[in-house]
């Protein structure tokens, strides 16, 4: 683990991230005090969603024209 100060960070960023490989964890202090940490952004996990034919199985089927149920709830509205 690096530690830099606000300033130093601040004056040499360009070289901190140029000539770091992306790994260790570098703590920013402030008058010695730590304030923030940079660390590598981790890899973002693959969530899997369901199929949206397989969802779409599940849900309840309706009897008419989807736009008649539309009107009608439209109309029970006002």
């Amino acid at each position: 683990m690096k530690k830099a100060s606000v300033r130093d960070l601040h004056i040499r960023t360009r070289n901190w991230f140029a000539t770091r490989p992306a790994g260790p964890v570098i703590v920013i202090e402030r008058r010695g005090e730590p304030v923030a940490e940079l660390r590598p952004i981790s890899k973002k996990r693959k969530v899997k969603l369901p199929r949206m034919t397989e969802l779409w199985a599940k849900l309840p089927q309706l009897s008419g024209d989807s736009t008649d149920i539309v009107s009608e709830d439209r109309d029970r509205c006002i």
